[in-house]
C-alpha cells in the first residue's frame, strides 16, 4: 500500500469519524446483489433466505452501466444507456418505483454509480473524466466532485463516509473524503473487471468482479484477495437488508 500526503495510511483513513447513521432502519444480514450482464433480465440476490430475483425491466435496446442498492428504502438504482436515465426498482414489490432523467449527464452512455444510505445521495462516475457527479435520491443535481483520475468503479464506505474509486487499470483503489481529496491508495493483488465496485464498511471488505473470471473477488483493506464467490457478475453491490423500510 502506498502512502499519500503526510504519511496517511489507508488504516488511518478508515479510522476517521464514523457517520451518524441517520434514519431508523435496522440492518439485517449482508446480501450480495448482482447483475450478470449489462442486458440481464434480473437482479440476483445472494444472501440468507428468502432471496429472490428481481426484474431489471430492461426494454429492447436498453443496457445497464451502473448499479447500486439502498438498504434504507430497499430499492435498486440502475443507471441506463443509451441516455441519461436512472431506474429505481422496488425490491419487495418487484416493480419500478420511479425513473428520472439527469440533464447534466451525457446521453451517450455512462459508468458506475454508488449510493450513501444515510441520505440517499448518489455518486456517478463520469466516463473518462476525473470527476464524480453527486445527486439526491430523486435525481436532483448537488455538485460535481473533482478527482485525480477517472473512476472505473465507485463504492461508498457508509461506516466512515468515504468514497472508493477503482482506476482504469483494475488494480488500484483510491480512498477519498467526500470533497474528493485522496486519503490513501490500495493496490489489489488481483486485477478486477472495470465497471462495478462494492464495499462492506463493517468488515472493511471490497467486492468486485474478477477480471477474466466468472467470480466475484472479496479483498481485505490491504488489497489481498480473501475469497471468491462463485457468482458471474458484471455489476454488483452489497448491503444489509433493512427490516424497517424508509421511503
Amino acid at each position: 500500500m502506498r502512502k499519500l500526503g503526510a504519511r496517511l495510511t489507508f488504516a488511518a483513513a478508515l479510522s476517521a469519524v464514523a457517520l451518524s447513521g441517520g434514519g431508523c432502519a435496522t440492518p439485517g444480514p449482508l446480501h450480495v446483489y448482482s447483475v450478470a450482464t449489462a442486458t440481464a433480465p434480473e437482479i440476483r440476490d445472494e444472501g440468507p433466505a428468502p432471496a429472490i430475483s428481481v426484474p431489471t425491466f430492461l426494454a429492447a435496446g436498453e443496457s445497464i452501466t451502473g448499479f447500486a442498492y439502498d438498504p434504507f428504502t430497499d430499492h435498486f438504482f440502475l443507471r441506463l444507456a443509451p441516455g441519461n436515465r436512472i431506474r429505481v426498482v422496488d425490491r419487495p414489490a418487484r416493480a419500478i418505483k420511479r425513473e428520472f432523467t439527469v440533464e447534466k449527464l451525457p446521453t451517450d452512455g455512462g459508468g458506475d454509480l454508488a449510493l450513501r444510505p444515510r441520505d440517499g445521495r448518489l455518486f456517478l462516475a463520469l466516463t473518462h473524466e476525473p470527476a464524480l457527479m453527486e445527486l439526491s435520491r430523486f435525481g436532483d443535481f448537488v455538485r460535481q466532485i473533482a478527482l485525480d483520475a477517472p473512476a472505473a468503479g465507485v463504492a461508498i464506505d457508509a461506516t466512515r463516509d468515504h468514497m472508493l474509486t477503482l482506476d482504469e487499470t483494475g488494480k488500484k483503489i483510491t480512498v477519498h473524503d467526500l470533497a474528493g481529496a485522496a486519503l490513501a491508495q490500495i493496490s489489489l493483488d488481483r486485477a478486477v473487471a472495470l465497471g462495478s465496485l462494492g464495499y462492506d464498511g463493517d468488515r472493511r471488505e471490497i467486492y468486485a468482479p474478477l477480471a477474466g473470471n466468472a467470480t466475484i473477488g472479496v479483498f481485505d483493506e490491504h488489497g489481498r484477495l480473501q475469497r471468491k464467490l462463485p457468482i458471474a457478475a458484471e455489476f454488483l453491490d452489497v448491503g444489509p437488508r433493512s427490516f424497517l423500510r424508509m421511503f
